[in-house]
C-alpha cells in the first residue's frame, strides 16, 4: 500500500521527533485509519533505529567530492510524466472556482484573440486565379541577353531561366577580331 502523498514528508518528521504537537496529534489520527501511512510509518521507523545502531569511526572523513554526490542523490527526484506534475501541482492547489473560471476566461480570450486577430489567408477563385495568369507578361522567344530579363525570366519560373541560359549558350556568335600586340604595335606604325 501506497502512503498519502501529502503525509510522506510529515510521517518521517512524526518519527525523528520534530513535528509540533497538534501536526502530531492530528497525523496520529490520521495514521489510526490508513493503513499505507502506517506501513510507511514503520518503514521510516526501521531505518531510524538501523541509523542509530551504526557505529561512526572518528577516523573516517569523507570528501567533499563525496558529499556534493551525495546530496545531489538524496536532493534529485525521480522525473514523472509531464501528466503527472501538472496533475499534482492542480492537485496541490486544491483548486477551487475562484481559481479555474479565471483562468478559463483567460484561456478562452486568448484562443478568440489569436482567431480574430491574424489574417486569413483567401483561396482565389478560378476566375482570380486565370485573370493572374492572364495578366502575366508573355515572353519573346529571343530575349536580349541583359539582367533584366535574366531577372524577368527568373521570377516567371526556373524552367524558362533555364531555357533562356540555355539558348544563349547554345548561340552562335559571330567571329570577334583577335588584337594581339603585334598588331597593335603595326597599328601605330601606320599612323
Amino acid at each position: 500500500m501506497k502512503p498519502c502523498s501529502k503525509n510522506r514528508e510529515l510521517i518521517a518528521w512524526l518519527v525523528m521527533d520534530a513535528l509540533d504537537a497538534e501536526p502530531a496529534r492530528q497525523l496520529r489520527e490520521h495514521l489510526d485509519t490508513c493503513a499505507g501511512c502506517r506501513q510507511y510509518r514503520d518503514e521510516i521507523a526501521t531505518v531510524k533505529e538501523k541509523l542509530a545502531r551504526v557505529e561512526i569511526a572518528p577516523e573516517l572523513q569523507a570528501s567533499a567530492a563525496f558529499h556534493r554526490r551525495w546530496t545531489g542523490a538524496i536532493n534529485s527526484k525521480p522525473s514523472g510524466s509531464v501528466w503527472d506534475t501538472i496533475v499534482a501541482q492542480f492537485r496541490g492547489y486544491r483548486l477551487s472556482w475562484r481559481v479555474a473560471l479565471p483562468a478559463l476566461a483567460a484561456i478562452v480570450l486568448v484562443v478568440l484573440a489569436m482567431f480574430t486577430l491574424t489574417p486569413r489567408r483567401e483561396t482565389p477563385s478560378p476566375v482570380q486565379a486565370s485573370a493572374r495568369t492572364v495578366s502575366q507578361p508573355k515572353l519573346k522567344a529571343e530575349l536580349p541577353p541583359t539582367f533584366a530579363n535574366y531577372e524577368m525570366a527568373a521570377n516567371r519560373s526556373l524552367e524558362a531561366f533555364d531555357e533562356l541560359l540555355t539558348r544563349e549558350g547554345n548561340r552562335n556568335l559571330p567571329p570577334v577580331p583577335v588584337y594581339t600586340a603585334s598588331t597593335l604595335a603595326a597599328a601605330n606604325w601606320v599612323e
